[in-house]
């Protein structure tokens, strides 16, 4: 016979002609000789509607009193796989017993699996109906196992439990209960950027969630930074980073290597976020990343570098910004293209009538801030490039070779400026400045890195099957 918890309820598919009675002891031996089992506890809370406003239930104990919805159920594991309810019963309010039974698992409460006998557990899977491992630990002695990652709400699990008994015959049983689902509206999601396409070795990851995360909720933001998962192929060190309470950015430590092929989803859905709910489904993304283009401009010596995969394949003659605009200095991503752009000196705060003020249509305008900064054709300045620095912030050169700085150039490229003397890119609020924050700082904005600026912890979303040594 095979054990499987409906909802609440620990039922037992039984051989045709058999009942079943949840406070009878059944025999899984027939007339033979006696079986080998064990008899584990398994222990959950129910959904009872305002179990979240009585604290999260305490664990390891099987205690009354402890959580109205905290129930204890006994089911036997045998040599052959199969297993029986022995007695299930509420712990706390004998007198919701009967209406607790047909309430599903509440998803924010502990899951425990112990040993009633003498023996040991030795292996404990628990999977959601997505084929998604549950987190979850052994205790001291191989006597007990606890979930280390919330479950999902409106899920199916199966548990399946491998044990010794006290003489070390392997014994076993398969189980399976649903949690409550998520309340309707106000589920978090997380829309992801960029676009599905092919982009550059600085492209830039985002997650723009459907409703805040405060700061001071740090329990939450990690649950939501640990549902967003970043896979590439190869595979790089990354992390993500809270720029504020709805916006994350990921990057790798180091640029992304050419041809990578990046995929970002969302295991949200159904997981309790604080007081924020439950996670909902969202769209996953993928891209891809193709060869690493990197301009090095020297605003010192008036010239820009551009390599292809490390190899110099142009060096281009170029002004930047003069005294009192000086281009902004650092690292800084290609954030899009305009053939022809029409730029004007009173939108950077420059008066119309004064002799700095500018209308012009500007050609070949690779845009690397929001602001407003761009690489664009400037034939007007022919003479100072390679020479002096005349423009007011954005870096200007030849119409040829702004044709084809704009030809070889996509989104997420690096262009870099060096010895301008102006201001460094600010990492978030005007553009993609994330590289000019070195890796132990980005590891400050992520709820999950530790405190020595170590690699934040691996996700809860992984295989967590337990084999524990003998």
């Amino acid at each position: 016979m095979v054990a499987a918890v409906t909802g609440a309820m620990l039922v037992v598919a039984a051989a045709p002609g058999q009942g079943q009675d949840a406070d009878t002891v059944r025999s899984t031996a027939g007339s033979g000789p006696k079986e080998a089992a064990v008899t584990l506890l398994v222990g959950r809370a129910v959904d009872e509607g305002a179990r979240a406003a009585a604290g999260r239930c305490a664990v390891h104990t099987f205690r009354p009193g402890l959580c109205g919805g905290w129930r204890e159920q006994r089911v036997q594991a045998t040599s052959r796989g199969t297993g029986s309810v022995l007695r299930m019963r509420a712990l706390g309010d004998a007198s919701r017993a009967a209406r607790a039974d047909a309430l599903p698992t509440d998803a924010d409460a502990p899951l425990e699996i112990a040993l009633a006998d003498r023996g040991r557990l030795t292996d404990v899977t628990v999977t959601d109906g997505h084929g998604r491992h549950l987190a979850g630990e052994l205790g001291a002695g191989s006597g007990y196992w606890l979930n280390t990652e919330p479950l999902r709400a409106g899920e199916t699990y199966t548990v399946q439990v491998g044990a010794q008994d006290a003489a070390g015959t392997p014994v076993g049983v398969t189980m399976a209960f649903s949690t409550a689902p998520p309340a309707d509206g106000g589920r978090l999601t997380a829309e992801f950027g960029p676009r599905p396409g092919t982009y550059g070795a600085g492209e830039i990851v985002t997650a723009d969630l459907s409703r805040p995360v405060p700061a001071d909720d740090p329990m939450a933001r990690a649950r939501v930074e640990q549902a967003l998962q970043v896979t590439s192929e190869p595979h790089v060190e990354g992390a993500w980073h809270w720029v504020d309470d709805s916006t994350l950015h990921y990057r790798p430590r180091t640029y992304w290597p050419a041809r990578t092929v990046v995929r970002v989803s969302s295991g949200l859905d159904g997981v309790e976020v604080g007081d924020l709910g439950y996670g909902a489904p969202s769209e996953p993304l993928e891209f891809t990343v193709g060869d690493r283009i990197e301009a090095l401009t020297d605003s010192a010596t008036h010239e820009m570098t551009v390599r292809r995969n490390g190899r110099v394949i142009r060096t281009i003659p170029v002004t930047t910004g003069k005294a009192g605009f000086r281009t902004r200095a650092g690292i800084k991503v290609v954030l899009g293209k305009e053939p022809k752009v029409r730029m004007r000196g009173d939108t950077v705060g420059i008066r119309r009538g004064t002799t700095e003020f500018y209308d012009l249509p500007v050609l070949y305008a690779t845009r690397v801030t929001w602001s407003g900064e761009y690489i664009h054709a400037a034939p007007w300045s022919v003479e100072a490039q390679g020479e002096e620095n005349v423009s007011h912030g954005c870096t200007g050169m030849s119409t040829e070779n702004a044709a084809w700085f704009f030809d070889t150039v996509r989104e997420g490229d690096i262009v870099e400026v060096v010895n301008s003397g102006g201001a460094k890119m600010a990492p978030f609020d005007n553009g993609f400045g994330d590289w000019n924050l070195d890796w132990p700082a980005w590891l400050e904005g992520s709820a999950l890195a530790a405190s020595d600026g170590a690699r934040p912890q691996s996700s809860p979303l992984s295989p967590s099957r337990l084999h524990p040594t003998t």
